[in-house]
């Protein structure tokens, strides 16, 4: 049913499938194998997936600070286009207290209703794969049900055939229409800042 999507529908299938599929690793399998071999006109050392990553945010409201670290997100990177996909599962959000976190599901991100975020990009004026570049990346940001375009700026380094992303960048609650109630209202920044780090391995045939 996959056979008649573009590229970058096929990526986005892949790793929105990630956060499902990485317990089972022989279905992985064949769904990284299809996924490459759509993508076979480029050399296999231009596709990268990623490792390990790391999404930290942090909120300096007037009472208490608030953060988290996902360490359970999912990117697909292709090198020959500069195109990105990220799936985040929102649940994987870890805090120091528990309480927070719950509140931070139930009543902010509604996490049942909205489980995943997604960021589907490109590398604005891309130069291929060099040392260390400074780049801006455009793309659709999906959060809390909302979408929305943005420009990120960052830094990829490609250096021992890996491929590493950082990025900064802030989120407006408002935006993604993330309500805060007026009785923790001075807890919680109507901003955030978002800490991105991916690790990335080029996919080789076995």
């Amino acid at each position: 049913f996959l056979a008649g999507l573009t590229q970058e529908q096929w990526i986005t299938n892949v790793v929105y499938a990630f956060p499902y599929l990485y317990l089972n690793t022989f279905l992985m399998k064949i769904l990284i194998t299809a996924f490459l071999a759509v993508l076979s006109f480029g050399a296999a050392a231009q596709k990268f997936i990623s490792a390990e990553s790391k999404i930290h945010f942090f909120s300096d409201a007037p009472l208490e600070d608030i953060e988290a670290t996902n360490t359970e997100a999912r990117s697909v990177f292709d090198a020959e286009s500069g195109k990105l996909v990220f799936t985040v599962p929102i649940e994987s959000f870890d805090f120091e207290k528990k309480l927070m976190q719950e509140h931070f599901n139930e009543n902010y991100m509604e996490t049942e209703k909205y489980p995943k975020s997604s960021f589907q990009a490109a590398i604005n004026d891309w130069n291929k794969l060099s040392g260390v570049q400074d780049v801006e990346v455009t793309g659709d940001l999906t959060l809390h049900g909302v979408t929305k375009n943005i420009t990120i700026p960052g830094k990829i380094d490609f250096s021992d055939d890996r491929v590493v992303v950082d990025a900064v960048f802030t989120v407006l609650l408002k935006d993604y229409k993330i309500k805060i109630p007026k009785a923790v209202f001075m807890n919680i920044a109507e901003e955030v800042e978002v800490t991105v780090h991916f690790e990335y391995e080029p996919y080789e045939k076995g």
